[in-house]
């Protein structure tokens, strides 16, 4: 199914694997885990044919499909609908299309010839499941959280949520040997990741997985692939019995370290005290000296500890009592209204947390708020020394071909050094030589760190968050949570992270689309991963 030999894979320069060989077979649930960085996404993107291999790899592999950490299916056309979308995973879409013009040429005329080649062509048609496929994309859609009017929709009016969940119905429909699947419980509620990880568990073919979903990693695979420092490592099992084993390897590796460590220490003060000796004891430490050069060569260093972030959100500048206002805010995208008449109001320091299912307009309304769309109709107004600070859940801010500390200096407050920049990406865990990295090449877990690394540089004192903890891994997500749970500003979020939101502990809450206020309660949790 998939087999990989001496695989080497480089990001910005830097080698994030190196001479790697393994094989997935038929049947096979892999996870591929590691801290933010390590390179398993650009891992995936090679195993894809979307990024060169370094080195002289050698890879074969089945049919595939692969779901990006950040999809943006455009369909065949401007007006290509979900439905369309997905049905072209199998050629449907084209297929029907054939047949359709091959119907009409038999209207126009009913010769022997037409008819007996859209015969032929329907026959085919059925055959393949062409009759039944739309009721089995359907049945997906709705899997995956989609309903039956958002499928018939085109996909430039569906959200990014929305797109990403069409793209991966799009790639399970398709049938294909090999599923590679990057962060593929984004934007998902709590029913729909129920429903994926019973097709992955019931899926017969090979699946490759990139997730930082500790229970989609615990139900759904049977291996793990561990990638860190250029290393990989494979264990057998679900995701717990794989922390399990790495904790046990780690205790291990850290005492066979320790052990290394004192004997070489012991053999060069051994050396030492004979060197300036007699002749026969200088040659013994010369001996010795031999002896402790290849121990360093082949000795072991203790493992990498999970690193810890401690982040800090500077005080934000002083703003009047009331930051934003919003009224009447009306919007649509040429279709029925998504949201009408939506009426608010946001002090300072208050965190105000956007629910609603998925297509009920949250990511709509941060977009008007920051001034990225603009609404059908209705008014949004900044209070008195209101600086607000935008945070997509979809990176568009984030350009090829320019580098971290380049998009850091764009959205810094005058001022501010380049030493201050680069000290607030270390703090984000974005250190060293990757600030000098084009800053497409990052894993999705680095460009939210990035993103939320600009709004520590931009000062603001109003902060619109759309899924900010999506792609980061769990010591980066608790770090982000912690820093934004006791900064003073304030914040409109959109956040599934129950945890996330926990530690914020909103004051209020705007149900979409009806756009009714009420105040948090911890009662409205069990809600937040449905919404």
């Amino acid at each position: 199914m998939l087999q990989v030999r001496n695989l080497s894979v480089e990001v910005g320069g830097r080698l994030t694997l190196a001479d790697a060989t393994f094989s997935i077979r038929t049947g096979d649930k892999v996870g591929l885990v590691g801290r933010n960085g390590a390179g398993k996404t650009s891992m995936l993107k090679v195993l894809a044919g979307e990024a060169p291999a370094a080195g002289g790899a050698s890879l074969r592999k089945g049919a595939l499909g692969y779901l990006p950490q950040d999809p943006r299916p455009q369909g065949s056309g401007v007006e290509s609908t979900a439905l369309s979308h997905v049905l072209s995973g199998r050629g449907f879409d084209e297929a029907a299309q054939r047949l359709e013009k091959l119907r009409l040429r038999v209207d126009e005329d009913p010769s022997e010839r037409n008819v007996s080649r859209f015969a032929r062509a329907e026959d085919a048609f059925r055959s393949e499941g062409g009759y039944s496929a739309e009721a089995e994309v359907r049945r997906i859609c709705a899997g995956l959280g989609l309903t039956p009017d958002r499928v018939d929709l085109p996909l430039t009016v569906l959200s990014g949520g929305e797109r990403r969940r069409v793209e991966l119905a799009r790639i399970l429909f398709a049938g294909s040997d090999l599923l590679l699947l990057d962060e593929p419980t984004n934007h998902l509620d709590v029913d729909a990741k129920s429903w994926l990880m019973g097709f992955l568990r019931s899926y017969r073919g090979a699946l490759l997985v990139v997730s930082h979903d500790l229970e989609l990693l615990d139900e759904a695979i049977t291996r793990v692939l561990h990638l860190d420092e250029g290393t990989m490592v494979e264990y057998k099992g679900t995701y717990s019995q794989y922390r399990e084993a790495r904790r046990k390897d780690e205790e291990r590796q850290t005492k066979l370290a320790a052990r290394q460590s004192a004997e070489i220490k012991r053999l060069s003060t051994l050396a030492d005290s004979m060197r300036h000796s007699t002749e026969n004891r200088a040659r013994k430490a010369q001996t010795l000296d031999s002896r402790v050069e290849r121990m360093r060569a082949e000795a072991i260093t203790g493992p990498a500890k999970e690193r810890r972030y401690a982040m800090r959100f500077p005080t934000p500048p002083h703003a009047g009592r009331v930051v934003l206002e919003v009224d009447d805010l009306t919007k649509s995208y040429g279709g029925p209204p998504i949201f009408t008449d939506v009426d608010f109001a946001v002090e300072r320091g208050e965190r105000l947390l956007i629910m609603g299912l998925n297509g009920a307009g949250k990511t709509s309304l941060l977009r008007i708020l920051a001034g990225q769309s603009t609404p059908d109709s209705g008014s949004v107004r900044f209070g008195h020394g209101v600086s607000a600070g935008y945070y997509a859940q979809e990176h568009e801010g984030i350009r090829a071909g320019v580098d971290v500390l380049a998009h850091m200096r764009e959205m810094a407050e005058l001022g501010i050094t380049e030493q201050e920049l680069r000290s607030l990406l270390g703090m984000m865990g974005l250190s060293g030589e990757i600030a000098f990295q084009d800053a497409s090449t990052l894993s999705g877990g680095e460009k939210t760190k990035l993103s939320l690394a600009q709004l520590v540089a931009g000062r603001h004192n109003l902060l619109l968050l759309d899924e900010p903890t999506n792609n980061l891994d769990p010591p980066s997500r608790d770090a982000v949570a912690d820093a934004l749970g006791s900064w003073p500003g304030a914040m409109v979020i959109v956040s599934h992270d129950t945890g996330f939101v926990e530690a914020l502990g909103p004051e209020r809450v705007l149900l979409l689309p009806d756009g009714t206020l009420d105040y948090w309660s911890d009662d409205l949790l069990d809600l937040v991963s449905l919404a």
